[in-house]
């Protein structure tokens, strides 16, 4: 077979088997993609199975090069996240089509320095929620985006996971089956200060949210989109003068830093935003201790 037929097999067993998101389906197929037309011009031809497995480091040493030169170079995350798919790609090779090439995995990524979550203030959060009704064109939408604030921050959700509930899941329960990435599912708790702001929408919502409609809809009837959110966030924050950062994943970056403030445990709050690796979720830990610093060397008299 030959790589654009392993590539067409792999994306289909990512999608319809492991039930990767849509986003990181094109995100791998992108990246594993530019790997194979690479390789079609270094070797001379499209690569087929044996090719690959023939490959020495030296070869997928020259694709990373090639990838940091010219205009489009990639930054050293974009850099990791490629040699993640690559490795991906030949772990499938090997469960399904018996391909062994052990020598890749000698070739080693950039070294990245681990970045810490950003969450919103309480306060924060707060006036996000408020001002997203203070000054809206229409009052439904404004009960729209503050019911979606509300629900990432209460409850911790991914704006895909938000954005994913219909009409059948209203009124929302005290436990929300929520379908995450790689299509597991997790249950999170609802607060009733989300399930009132979802119920207050609804009641002025102009269109009928049964069945299996998409629960936040736009200004025109269709689904809200996650840019939408994206840019609703970004008028929020500019009114309140809260950085860039302010983002709709930001929310879910508070949810879990704030319960980790008030004593909430480390493996409940994995349990809640679904993290397969504990490890993760141990990054908000970070952000704690940061702010226990910061605030000793602003309010110490020897600091």
């Amino acid at each position: 077979m030959n790589a654009a037929g392993l590539l067409t097999e792999w994306i289909a067993h990512l999608r319809d088997e492991r039930r990767f998101a849509a986003h990181s389906v094109e995100a791998y197929g992108r990246d594993v993609g530019a790997f194979l037309g690479f390789l079609q011009s270094h070797l001379g031809g499209e690569a087929t199975l044996s090719d690959l497995g023939a490959l020495e480091p030296r070869d997928l040493r020259a694709y990373l090069a090639h990838r940091r030169q010219g205009e489009q170079a990639l930054s050293d995350r974009s850099i990791s996240r490629a040699l993640a798919a690559i490795r991906g790609f030949f772990r499938y090779l090997e469960r399904r089509h018996g391909l062994t090439n052990a020598r890749l995995s000698l070739v080693r990524g950039p070294r990245l320095k681990r970045s810490l979550p950003r969450p919103v203030s309480e306060s924060a959060a707060r006036s996000l929620i408020q001002e997203a009704e203070a000054d809206a064109p229409q009052e439904w939408t404004g009960a729209r985006d503050a019911a979606l604030v509300t629900l990432l921050y209460a409850a911790g959700l991914r704006i895909s996971e938000a954005l994913a509930l219909t009409g059948a899941d209203r009124p929302l329960p005290e436990a929300l089956r929520v379908h995450g990435k790689g299509g597991k599912e997790r249950l999170v708790p609802m607060l009733p200060a989300a399930r009132d702001a979802v119920e207050r929408y609804a009641a002025l919502c102009p269109y009928a949210l049964t069945g299996d409609a998409p629960l936040f809809r736009a200004a025109r009837g269709g689904p809200f989109s996650a840019r939408m959110a994206q840019a609703v966030l970004a008028d929020l924050r500019g009114r309140l003068g809260l950085p860039s950062s302010a983002t709709p994943h930001a929310l879910r970056h508070a949810f879990a830093t704030h319960l980790l403030a008030h004593g909430a445990d480390l493996r409940a709050i994995q349990e809640l935003l679904g993290h397969e690796s504990l490890s993760t979720t141990q990054g908000y830990t970070s952000v704690e201790a940061q702010k226990i610093l910061q605030a000793h060397r602003r309010a110490h008299p020897r600091a």
